[in-house]
């Protein structure tokens, strides 16, 4: 019966390629393969072992804005294990610590008259008709106003992406800032007001073995379902012939082997795709394809010996005289960890072979205790471990042109029938986990059981994707 499936080969084992993976697969009509180029499936968001306890690739939660059906599918697969989490987090602002999700009396009294007049002043300067904002800056000032750039927004937009605020396309905001106005802002503060606490706010979804067992649970339904996942299995080329995707020549522990493949759903970067088209892509794409830019990171981890550094979950950093951006404690994420020791990850955005990203376990833990020291966070426990691991692709980079790039690429592979590019990366989109299991979902209703592809529905969903808006 299999030999008459459907061939479908799947480029990545991230969320979005496995949950398709798992949707494709409970239909029985496709001969689904999975092509990981890691040694463990997840991805940016999985998980890893590191001194006893797992650990993920820096600090991820799954939101309760979780579309339903998709909630439903990792209850039922991870069952008691994902766990239901209050948030617990603080922001330093101006030497102090706010809580975050932010808590109306806590910002009266740890911030500021003068940051909370700015504020106020920003309120009324908004009732000011402005010109259409064209840029990430502009957005967000004419949203929330110049004091709360200033001091939050604006310096650690720098820190993240390398750039200027003024140098982001305006997108960047639209996707990137859930509480783009001092409405919205409002609106999340008052979450916090005891009696009108909607459903869901303030708290996460997160799974006690770690982030990574999300990609795990849709891997083995996958897999029990009848589909092949391959790891250690990189991509040489695709194949393709009179506009449609023929085979991928694949590179494993077996060495090359050439897999034919009916429909090709990429879940890696866009413009690594397009460079994977043979025959190649024209000129005008190639060059597109290398104006969409990533800014890179690296996680460094201190394995401390105490039960627990501090109670919060994560702790961000905007200020520009502290390197790290954020921090976070696995243990306080609801992971069982190891009696009398813990693990400390900092996120610290760079750029491929800068300083920071060549930098030694030993050079990257003084630039974590360092930041800490600053922030008055001081580490007093004896550190037994550092690890350190590199994303080259955590966050694109909305450049003011961005938009004709990505539209450049992502005609000319669109144009190749039984290929799709579809997830984070694949989309070029800075997207939380449901978001990507949510494009998973939606390609799954896009492919007939017969191998024809809706392309309308699909180019509809597409435009939906556009909307989704990181929640932090």
């Amino acid at each position: 019966m299999s030999a008459n499936r459907i061939p479908i080969t799947i480029l990545g084992a991230g969320p979005a390629g496995l949950g398709a993976a798992y949707r494709l697969a409970r239909r029985g009509k496709f001969n689904i393969t999975v092509l990981e180029r890691g040694g463990a499936v997840g991805g940016n968001a999985g998980s890893f072992d590191l001194a006893g306890m797992k650990v993920d690739y820096g600090s991820h939660r799954l939101h309760p804005s979780c579309a339903p059906e998709i909630l439903a599918d990792l209850q039922r697969m991870l069952g008691n294990e994902l766990l239901d989490r209050p948030r617990h987090g603080r922001i330093r602002l101006h030497g102090k610590w706010v809580h975050f999700p932010l808590k109306p009396a806590d910002l009266i009294s740890h911030l500021p008259p003068s940051f909370l007049g700015g504020i106020a002043w920003d309120s009324v300067a908004k009732l000011i008709p402005q010109k259409k904002p064209d840029t990430f800056a502009a957005v967000l000032e004419a949203g929330l106003g110049k004091t709360i750039c200033r001091d939050f927004y604006f310096p650690y937009a720098r820190k993240i992406w390398g750039v200027d605020p003024d140098s982001l396309d305006a997108e960047q905001a639209r996707r990137r800032v859930s509480a783009g106005s001092l409405l919205k802002m409002v609106r999340k503060v008052l979450n916090a007001v005891p009696g009108i606490k909607r459903k869901g706010s303030g708290r996460f979804f997160y799974p006690q073995n770690g982030y990574g067992a999300i990609s795990e649970a849709y891997g083995c339904a996958a897999v029990e379902l009848g589909a092949k996942l391959r790891p250690l299995t990189s991509v040489a080329a695709l194949e393709t012939c009179d506009g449609r995707v023929q085979a991928i020549r694949a590179i494993g522990p077996a060495g090359e082997e050439v897999i034919k493949a009916d429909h090709v759903l990429s879940s890696i970067p866009i413009a690594q795709l397009a460079r994977l088209v043979q025959p190649a892509a024209p000129e005008d794409v190639q060059k597109a394809a290398c104006a969409l830019k990533f800014r890179a990171m690296v996680l460094i981890y201190l394995v401390l010996k105490t039960d627990r550094f501090t109670e919060y979950d994560a702790h961000y950093f905007p200020d520009s005289d502290i390197m790290i951006t954020r921090l976070s404690e696995p243990k306080n994420y609801g992971l069982t960890g190891v009696p009398g020791q813990t693990v400390l990850c900092a996120e610290l955005p760079c750029s491929i072979n800068d300083a920071v990203w060549r930098a030694s376990d030993s050079e990257l833990a003084k630039i974590v205790t360092s930041a800490l020291e600053t922030a008055k966070l001081p580490v007093r426990s004896p550190v037994v471990e550092v690890a350190s691991r590199r994303l080259p692709q955590a966050y694109p980079i909305y450049s003011r042109d961005y938009r004709q790039h990505f539209e450049c690429v992502d005609e000319w592979v669109s144009g190749f029938d039984g290929l799709i590019t579809f997830g984070r990366q694949g989309l070029f989109a800075h997207d939380n986990t449901h978001h990507a299991l949510a494009m998973a979902y939606a390609l799954d209703r896009c492919l007939e059981d017969d191998g024809s592809f809706d392309e309308k529905r699909w180019e509809e969903y597409k435009q939906e994707f556009q909307k989704h808006v990181v929640e932090d």
